[in-house]
């Protein structure tokens, strides 16, 4: 069976979530109060509608509570974010994802029931920030407020050695979790595996102990 969602707000990050979704094969139905942004939907997504989805009637009437996962990414618009999630919740709504503007937001939003609440212009700024400081560091994930996943290139310093000869857990506390090395990608790889110059380390662990560890290291 196909996944079903239901995306909240067509804006820019609205907008790519629905066209993501619907090309790995999901149902999705996309909504927004204003019809030139559902117009510009209605051949991407399997369904488009013209909703005010602060009104609970409204809610009911488009069988939201049958979806399995409801994506908030409702813009500027911070008091129809708020009402539009607790109308949700108060309908059954098994999952919500709801896009925040600030922290106060996602305060407000966790207490009312939100599941997930992301910040993407916030967390993109923090991967553009990391990559831009290191030139080891290719791409990053924040898992927590004090934990990432990273991806980390191997240069001259490192390669030729083996993950044992590095030692990485007991002396910094991380983990290689996967190598990626061309095309092929290495899940959990032996100790004994010797690194490539230019293969990529995905490791995860504390913020602090991945900086310690790259500066040590790579730097």
């Amino acid at each position: 069976m196909k996944k079903e969602f239901v995306v909240i707000g067509l804006g820019r990050f609205g907008g790519s979530i629905v066209k993501e979704l619907i090309d790995q094969g999901a149902d999705v139905m996309a909504i927004d109060i204003l019809t030139e942004r559902v117009d510009e939907f209605a051949s991407i997504a399997t369904q488009a509608v013209v909703a005010d989805t602060t009104d609970e009637a409204v809610l009911k009437s488009l069988g939201i509570r049958n979806f399995e996962h409801v994506i908030v990414a409702i813009g500027d618009n911070i008091q129809s974010s708020i009402l539009t999630t607790l109308m949700l919740k108060e309908i059954g709504v098994k999952k919500i994802t709801v896009k925040a503007q600030n922290d106060y937001h996602e305060k407000v939003l966790r207490k009312i029931g939100a599941d997930q609440v992301v910040h993407p212009e916030r967390d993109m700024g923090i991967r553009i920030a990391n990559n831009i400081l290191s030139n080891n560091v290719l791409d990053y994930l924040e898992l927590s407020d004090d934990h990432s996943i990273m991806e980390i290139i191997v240069n001259e310093k490192i390669s030729s050695k083996s993950i044992i000869d590095l030692d990485i857990r007991a002396r910094y506390g991380i983990n290689i979790v996967a190598i990626k090395r061309g095309n092929n990608l290495m899940i959990s790889p032996a100790a004994d595996e010797k690194l490539q110059l230019n293969d990529v380390l995905i490791i995860i662990g504390a913020d602090v102990d991945i900086i310690r560890f790259e500066k040590k290291v790579l730097s």
